[in-house]
């Protein structure tokens, strides 16, 4: 399978790239695998996570972006390395018009313009937002926690009416342990002051794209030799992934 999008019949095929999976967070396999150079081979925008779980990943336009646990943002750097990230080559969407919009009911929005809940999508919302809830882990180190352990000191930030873009990924339910099943959304502001992993928001108003893809390209740490020994138990991942996302 190509790991950038490439040309069948005609069609361009569009993929997304995945390097590592959530559920080998869950027992705090939180070195990074991958250097963000090697990633941004594989696309232009996307949401992640650093080493040691360190802050939330919002990639766009080629620059990836790291909102740590205290807050603030900042650009990472080609050699910095990853355990967990999603990206892909963005082609530009239709644009569908929203307004006074909550989390939930933008989310229903996006689920009946893609009108199945079988496909990976990536979800882009540029606007403004009378109210937005992040979150972002404090970094770790090792010995690492499970990723449990970690959600609990998970600082959090609000703001409100605040411009910015919403990036993420919604995920086939078949897939969960290997991604977040359903919506998986990170925020970044405007003026670059804010943002993390989305709890909760208010759209005032904004533009919603989705893009669909035929490829979902896996990539794991094949040299890693904590995630070849570690052996996950499936049913604690799933909770534990439920936990830490919501």
């Amino acid at each position: 399978m190509a790991a950038n999008n490439e040309f069948v019949g005609g069609k361009v095929m569009t993929t997304l790239y995945q390097h590592g999976t959530l559920a080998l967070l869950v027992p705090g396999l939180f070195t990074g695998t991958q250097t963000v150079g090697e990633l941004l081979k594989h696309g232009d925008t996307g949401i992640g996570t650093l080493e040691g779980l360190d802050g939330e990943l919002i990639i766009m336009d080629g620059i990836v972006y790291q909102v740590n646990a205290m807050g603030q943002v900042r650009v990472v750097n080609a050699d910095e390395t990853v355990p967990f990230a999603n990206v892909h080559k963005a082609h530009p969407q239709p644009k569908i018009a929203v307004e006074d919009a909550s989390s939930d009911a933008l989310k229903q929005i996006a689920l009946k313009e893609l009108k199945t809940e079988n496909l990976f999508a990536a979800i882009r919302v540029d606007g403004e937002f009378s109210q937005m809830h992040t979150r972002a882990v404090l970094p770790q180190t090792k010995p690492y926690p499970t990723l449990a352990a970690t959600a609990e000191g998970q600082h959090e930030f609000n703001a409100t009416n605040i411009k910015g873009t919403i990036i993420g990924y919604f995920s086939p339910v078949i897939y969960a342990g290997a991604v977040a099943a359903g919506f998986h959304l990170h925020f970044l502001s405007e003026d670059h002051v804010m943002g993390g992993h989305i709890l909760d928001f208010d759209l005032a108003k904004g533009n919603l794209q989705i893009e669909t893809f035929d490829n979902f390209n896996l990539h794991l740490p094949v040299h890693d030799p904590d995630f070849l020994e570690t052996k996950i138990n499936a049913k604690q991942a799933m909770r534990d992934i439920a936990k830490a996302e919501n």
